[in-house]
């Protein structure tokens, strides 16, 4: 009866989120990340960020994005991202890869820079409503001095 129930309730989300992953369909995905490993042994401090991706399903599956966020380190780090990328979901059950390009403009105490910055992201958007789901992810940032591996929740609203 378990498996029959799991099996029921797997099919039933696969309904409900093939109907958004449509060309045409908006979404927007604010999260809240900072639960990293970083390769920048200097900055080795509390670590917090929030980011927002918002986009449009260009065809069913592929998604353009935009992206902005911040992410504030221990001992006056700070650093604030713009980019663009895209996103591919397969199968239209959730499972997600995603790529971007940014400009990571750094502020440290005595320094500012703007680097160009690479990321790659994979995850699954889990429906708690036919709008709504929560979006866990695995990202990887890379940029001239430093790269960062990490985890991001997020939650996801689908137009």
């Amino acid at each position: 009866m378990k498996k029959l129930m799991f099996t029921f309730s797997l099919l039933l989300v696969t309904v409900v989120a093939q109907a958004q992953f449509e060309k045409g369909k908006w979404f927007v995905n604010p999260s809240v990340t900072g639960l990293n490993l970083s390769y920048n042994t200097e900055s080795e401090k509390a670590h917090f960020g929030i980011e927002a991706n918002g986009g449009a399903f260009v065809m069913d599956n592929v998604a353009l994005l935009l992206r902005a966020g911040a992410e504030w380190q221990g001992g006056g780090s700070d650093n604030y991202i713009l980019g663009v990328g895209g996103r591919y979901y397969f199968d239209k059950v959730g499972v997600f890869l995603g790529a971007d390009v940014n400009l990571n403009h750094h502020v440290w105490t005595h320094d500012k820079r703007t680097l160009v910055g690479f990321g790659l992201e994979a995850g699954y958007a889990y429906f708690l409503s036919k709008t709504v789901t929560i979006e866990p992810a695995v990202y990887w940032d890379i940029n001239k001095d430093r790269s960062e591996l990490g985890l991001k929740v997020g939650f996801g609203f689908y137009f």
